[in-house]
């Protein structure tokens, strides 16, 4: 069990796609919320619409050392003592189960409303994306234990005020996609991630260590364990720290050159594929959407010879990445193919065998 905490603070900057003095809620920093100072903001207005109260803009200047109210300087942090803002309850629901998945021992199906306190636990072969209130994606793969420890949002605003506790396995995030920012995201794992709009990673937390990539937006990532500053980790760069807390930040590796998608025979599917240089395997998902997040199947190939397949029927996408000798996953190459060609009941639901396979048409 690793017992020193990393923390990833994502924030948002050019490197994430826009200026700074674009006004953006920009996720957490310890217990305060940050906000990005633009033209025509005032301390009044803020403390209104984040604590509910104008009043406290007085508290807001005082923590914030601001000498003139009235000349808040544009694309600034301003931070916002999360004890100061209300919150409400926020719902999360599951939106894409494959295989087998409980919450608190219960199986999970999707469209199941899931509260805060609940835990959700994937099995070898099951798979799980949730949806928070903000539209953020979380994908929970085969084999993981998920404690959602926290789900709010603030009061005055439709921000995520989200924590969540790994206690083993892996999280794919797709935070606040719509882009309207985040008060608060933190996965720990021992790792804690807070997010804000567009920003993508993956964490996978192990007795050995964790892995961290960034796949848009930045994060800051700060161990325990070391001097307490931010280290930028930008788009396009991991983090590996191992269990006695030393850090490496590395690039990815490139997304593999992939041909088209060829069938092989018996609903397996094959791509050409040239090394990807610095790559000891090749993680192979299959998912049921472009994004990559609502999982059905993770396979690890030792060579470029990869097969995929999709029991049911309909367009699914496979994604490949290479893998460097430090474990670290580099960026993902899609490709479109087919699922099985299935025999349909009355019900236009396939028919099922026993071992919960798809009874098929034809054989390709």
């Amino acid at each position: 069990m690793i017992r020193r905490f990393i923390w990833l603070l994502a924030t948002w900057s050019t490197l994430a796609g826009g200026p700074l003095a674009i006004a953006q809620p920009a996720g957490a920093l310890g217990n305060d919320f940050v906000y990005r100072i633009q033209a025509g903001d005032t301390l009044i207005e803020l403390s209104d619409l984040y604590t509910r109260n104008s009043a406290n803009w007085t508290t807001l200047q005082r923590l914030n050392r601001i000498e003139d109210p009235l000349r808040l300087v544009i694309g600034s942090e301003l931070r916002i003592p999360f004890a100061l803002i209300p919150v409400i309850a926020a719902q999360t629901t599951a939106i894409h189960v494959s295989g087998q998945a409980q919450v608190d021992g219960v199986p999970l199906r999707a469209g199941m409303a899931i509260d805060e306190g609940a835990t959700v636990t994937t099995a070898a072969e099951g798979f799980v994306t949730l949806r928070l209130s903000d539209g953020t994606k979380l994908t929970l793969p085969r084999g993981s234990t998920t404690l959602l420890e926290r789900l709010r949002q603030f009061e005055g605003a439709a921000l995520t005020d989200s924590i969540l506790r790994v206690e083993h396995g892996e999280v794919d995030s797709h935070v606040a996609p719509s882009g309207q920012g985040v008060g608060r995201f933190e996965i720990r794992t021992p790792i804690a991630v807070m997010g804000v709009r567009g920003t993508r990673f993956r964490v996978r937390a192990g007795d050995q260590g964790v892995h961290s990539e960034v796949l848009e937006g930045s994060v800051r990532l700060t161990t325990q364990s070391g001097s307490g500053r931010p280290v930028a980790l930008t788009s396009g760069y991991g983090a590996a720290v191992n269990d006695r807390g030393a850090l490496d930040v590395q690039p990815l590796l490139p997304a593999p050159q992939l041909g088209v998608a060829q069938r092989l025979g018996s609903g397996q599917w094959t791509a050409d594929m040239s090394p990807v240089p610095g790559a000891v395997e090749y993680l192979v998902q299959v998912s049921r959407d472009a994004e990559g997040l609502e999982l059905t199947s993770s396979e690890r190939f030792e060579s470029t010879d990869i097969r995929f397949s999709a029991s049911r029927p309909g367009t699914h996408y496979v994604a490949v990445r290479a893998i460097s000798a430090t474990g670290m996953e580099g960026r993902d190459a899609y490709l479109a193919f087919e699922g099985a060609n299935a025999l349909m009941s009355s019900s236009g639901l396939p028919i099922m065998l026993g071992d919960g396979s798809v009874v098929t048409l034809t054989e390709y």
